[in-house]
């Protein structure tokens, strides 16, 4: 939900693990990175515990889950990582495409009918354990309606088309059809968070769609952290979606 006028946003602590890993350090603490995104207005830690562990690692989601306040954990619809959710008790989960060569994630999930029977499972065991749930999609209307007949309870809007529109014309279109599915969300009742690819340049206009509860946003804030600091570049992007 909105708090006051504002959007939350989630802050996605991966890339300061991707550092440590560069290394395999124990410097730059992803559990520090949290209190301080937290201190500078984060209203939630995001962070997707990968199969190839190429940045998050099992013991630093134990440790962002004891923390107070919400994590947000992203995760591939496989037993393992469905094993890790159940045991690890994050306030939500998204459910994510994941494929391992990616560089990130490239699009939303694929809620065909006969693609999404282990969905639908994942969905209700993570609900029967308290654990509020989202679903990565394109902002299809076909994708919202099969996220609402899965069970879920939020859908995150992929945004990664409108932050790569080539000029203005295009980029409009994109935002056009984020508002679309978010209206159809809004109206089947689902929570609706958006997220991949934004930026201090291009976030303003998403952070205005109606009905829109949170933003999920990491690397630009991360690569801004490396010349500003992360408490600044946290909290420029919380006054830009505020």
């Amino acid at each position: 939900m909105r708090i006051g006028n504002n959007v939350k946003l989630g802050v996605n602590i991966d890339h300061i693990a991707t550092l440590r890993q560069a290394r395999h350090d124990i410097d730059p603490d992803p559990v520090a990175a949290a209190q301080v995104a937290k201190q500078a207005g984060a209203d939630m830690i995001v962070t997707h515990l990968r199969q190839d562990r190429r940045h998050i690692q099992d013991a630093d989601l134990a440790k962002l889950c004891e923390l107070k306040g919400e994590t947000h954990l992203e995760i591939a619809d496989i037993p393992e990582m469905l094993a890790i959710a159940l045991k690890c008790k994050p306030g939500s989960v998204c459910i994510v495409p994941e494929r391992r060569q990616e560089v990130t994630t490239e699009g939303g999930l694929n809620l065909s009918a006969g693609a999404s029977k282990s969905i639908a499972k994942s969905v209700e065991r993570l609900k029967k354990a308290g654990i509020e749930v989202s679903l990565f999609i394109d902002p299809e209307a076909a994708a919202v309606r099969a996220a609402k007949g899965l069970g879920a309870d939020t859908v995150e809007l992929c945004t990664t088309s409108y932050s790569e529109a080539k000029g203005k014309a295009k980029a409009k279109a994109e935002l056009e059809r984020l508002e679309l599915a978010g209206y159809l969300a809004y109206e089947l009742g689902l929570n609706l968070h958006a997220g991949h690819g934004l930026d201090y340049h291009n976030v303003r206009p998403v952070a205005g769609i109606p009905h829109l509860s949170a933003l999920n946003i990491g690397f630009s804030i991360i690569a801004r952290s490396v010349f500003v600091g992360l408490k600044s570049a946290v909290a420029e992007m919380r006054q830009l979606v505020s």
